[in-house]
């Protein structure tokens, strides 16, 4: 090589040299290998135990230090209503990003260890169980049915669904116990309603178990043993049916001792109505055979097909009703003189506490208007050790649709021996716009003396469980900087809430399914950073990862008081704001 080619050759590699220098660094996927640890996770069900207390054991987030937590890392995921919950082990998130598959990251950086190609809703909660040596990833796929992953090879193990329905859903959680893997079953007739050429409505809810090894049918349990009949027509040839509904939305607790399963029921989606609508049921886990069922909320009759059309849609039943079921998991809980008792919150905005054995009411605590999309929607908390049980509360209303008496959106924490209301914190909505209205819908989740919730207008917040003091917030409506280099944005919290396993806390932002929430795709994962650690901006400028109570706030959005809150049976309950 001439001298001049020499030269010209080193300011060539010079520039390439440079420009490398000054190009972005590759996404952090693309350096990660390994399969993952999954001798060790940090929750067995959706609820963290089988129970469905929603309390994690091995968390070191308390009240000391909370204010320590920063954002660690940002995962763009490839929609804007992520319905999952995270399977965590000691060095693995599994996540389930619908359109793409089920994603394992690398707990440490976010990067993808493997991904399981799969294009459909994944829907609940992710789950491990092993059978022999292999271990498998187990979760719903909202319209395709149960699915078992092998967690070493990506490959499909087996999958399920129910032939009992024609068109079920499959929106709830499983809960593994044993060689049985149980499955909640709602329906999409209540979708399917909105076609005022539809026949409405056939199907009813549902809990099946599944062989854990081989997928195999193993008995179905209908909530409606009644098959539906024609009950009338519309247009002249479209035909009515009924009964139907009484979908099971959610994961259902597991009693050991009594060998039971415990969840709750929706409305009915057409007259007549049944009496396992709007009700609890207490089942053999072995065999499905009903031990008791005890009905909340009688006539209850509606379909999304009442919110068209100024209610007068041919698909909407008559009478409609106020569509309060349970979506929420029930809880398996004790109080702290050791009775047991069955939690169930529901969208009345009750909360009821009911014997295990007889499902007898124990107490009923109202804490709101209820409504379609008011009420409880996705979980309760329960910190056994303080006896007391978290309950966030959305009272959000739909447009157009009706929803009576004053709303009382908040996080409220009970006394769970007798209902009584020992703090509650509510604020203002953080400005007048649809997707704006604060409420709480997520969701909630505790340890050791505090508890995690998220508001449908981007607040994460942790709370002091005793007092309801609000030790840390986060606000996720912003533009992140992902691991992976999608374009991400947070959003409303909602569905399956916050998860907890040692220093860490992770919660996808992001939720645009019901009532004009804000969209997002963020899956954050934050982190206690060390007391003596000087604290550096994290990314983005994210100041208010770090920032303890509401710095960094408008004073508009501070909340206004602190009084008396009124409880149904007249008497008075502390609430706490943000300062007290």
């Amino acid at each position: 090589m001439t001298g001049e080619g020499s030269r010209r050759w080193r300011l060539e590699m010079l520039a390439v040299g440079l420009l490398w220098a000054l190009m972005p660094p590759l996404p952090a996927f693309a350096q990660c290998d390994g399969r993952g640890n999954f001798d060790s996770v940090y929750a067995e069900a959706w609820g963290i135990d089988k129970r469905n207390t929603r309390y994690q054991p091995r968390s070191s987030l308390n009240s000391t230090n909370a204010e320590r937590l920063a954002l660690k890392w940002v995962y763009g995921l490839a929609g804007e209503t992520p319905r999952f919950y995270p399977l965590v082990t000691e060095d693995t998130i599994v996540i389930g990003d619908s359109g793409r598959g089920l994603v394992a990251l690398d707990r440490e950086t976010g990067c993808e260890r493997w991904l399981y190609p799969h294009d459909g809703e994944i829907a609940s909660a992710i789950l491990h169980s092993k059978v022999g040596n292999r271990d498998l990833l187990i979760f719903n796929d909202r319209t395709a049915g149960v699915f078992a992953v092998d967690a070493g090879t990506g490959t499909v193990v087996w999958t399920a669904k129910v032939s009992q329905e024609p068109v079920p859903w499959y929106s709830g959680s499983p809960v593994v116990v044993g060689n049985l893997v149980y499955v909640p079953v709602s329906s999409m007739e209540v979708a399917l309603a909105v076609n005022p050429l539809y026949g409405c409505c056939v199907t009813s809810g549902g809990l099946a178990a599944f062989d854990l090894a081989t997928g195999a049918a193993l008995w179905y349990l209908p909530t409606i043993e009644q098959p539906a009949e024609q009950t009338g027509r519309h247009f002249l040839l479209v035909e009515k049916h009924g009964p139907s509904g009484a979908s099971v939305w959610a994961a259902p607790a597991y009693d050991a001792e009594r060998g039971r399963l415990y969840f709750g029921t929706g409305q009915n989606f057409s007259h007549p109505t049944t009496d396992t609508s709007d009700a609890l049921f207490a089942v053999s886990a072995q065999s499905g055979e009903i031990a008791w069922v005890r009905q909340f909320t009688a006539n209850d009759a509606y379909t999304a097909a009442c919110n068209i059309a100024a209610l007068n849609h041919p698909n909407c039943p008559d009478p409609m009703g106020p569509d309060v079921d349970f979506g929420a998991p029930v809880v398996l809980t004790r109080t702290r003189s050791g009775r047991p008792l069955l939690l169930a919150g529901q969208k009345s905005a009750d909360v009821h506490a009911v014997d295990p054995d007889t499902g007898e009411r124990v107490w009923t605590r109202k804490l709101g208007r209820g409504g379609i999309i008011g009420g409880v929607h996705w979980g309760l908390a329960v910190n056994e050790r303080q006896g007391l049980v978290f309950v966030p509360v959305s009272d959000k209303a739909l447009v157009g649709f009706p929803a009576p008496g004053k709303p009382a959106p908040g996080l409220y924490a009970l006394d769970v021996e007798t209902g009584a209301v020992r703090w509650s914190h509510r604020r203002e909505s953080r400005c007048s716009d649809r997707e704006c209205v604060f409420g709480l819908s997520a969701a909630a989740v505790a340890a050791n003396d505090i508890v995690v919730s998220g508001s449908m207008d981007g607040y994460l917040m942790v709370h002091e469980a005793t007092s309801g003091a609000l030790l840390w917030e986060h606000d996720a409506w912003r533009e992140y900087s992902a691991v992976n280099g999608v374009r991400t944005r947070g959003g409303a919290f909602d569905a399956h809430g916050a998860m907890l396993a040692d220093d860490l806390l992770m919660v996808t932002a992001g939720y645009q399914y019901v009532g004009q929430q804000r969209g997002g795709n963020a899956f954050l994962l934050f982190q206690l950073q060390p007391s003596q650690a000087t604290k550096s901006e994290p990314p983005d400028g994210e100041a208010a990862a770090t920032a303890p109570s509401r710095a960094g706030r408008p004073r508009s959005e501070e909340p206004a008081w602190s009084e008396g809150v009124p409880l149904s049976d007249g008497t008075v309950g502390r609430a706490v704001g943000a300062h007290d």
